[in-house]
């Protein structure tokens, strides 16, 4: 069952400027380590921080919370699968209220889509109760 849903647009462009007026601090505030490391490999990094920006953006909105009540920025991390299908990551409030959003006896699984097409990034964030005994491929957990 869909128990969270969440989208998001931003402009890369917008992105680009945060990043050459406040640089390694907006990086540190807003991305994980993961995410710092897969867009700073990139030939077009804004666009890849950009997608990263949308995908918490979407998942804030999935939990039903937006960035207050206790999520935080850095506490929702793009991460990808072994089989490179990206995923949610979460830890401190973002991970406490994912897991209060999953009924008893269930698990959740966060799906994620994440596209750019200059100057545009968007991010779509599912998040999905199974019941836990639904065989399922094996998700990152941290945290």
């Amino acid at each position: 069952m869909i128990i969270g849903l969440g989208s998001d647009l931003a402009d890369i462009r917008r992105i680009q400027k945060t990043l050459d007026r406040f640089g390694d601090r907006f990086v540190q505030r807003v991305f994980t380590e993961i995410e710092q490391a897969r867009s700073e490999r990139r030939k077009e990094r804004a666009a890849s921080y950009a997608k990263r920006w949308a995908a918490k953006e979407a998942c804030s909105k999935a939990l039903g919370t937006g960035l207050r009540m206790g999520v935080a920025w850095r506490e929702m991390g793009v991460a990808n699968l072994p089989t490179g299908q990206p995923t949610m990551i979460l830890t401190g409030g973002a991970k406490q209220r994912f897991l209060s959003l999953v009924p008893a006896g269930w698990e959740g699984r966060i799906h994620v889509t994440m596209t750019d097409d200059q100057p545009y990034a968007q991010a779509f964030v599912v998040i999905e109760a199974l019941p836990a005994d639904h065989p399922q491929p094996p998700y990152p957990t941290r945290g």
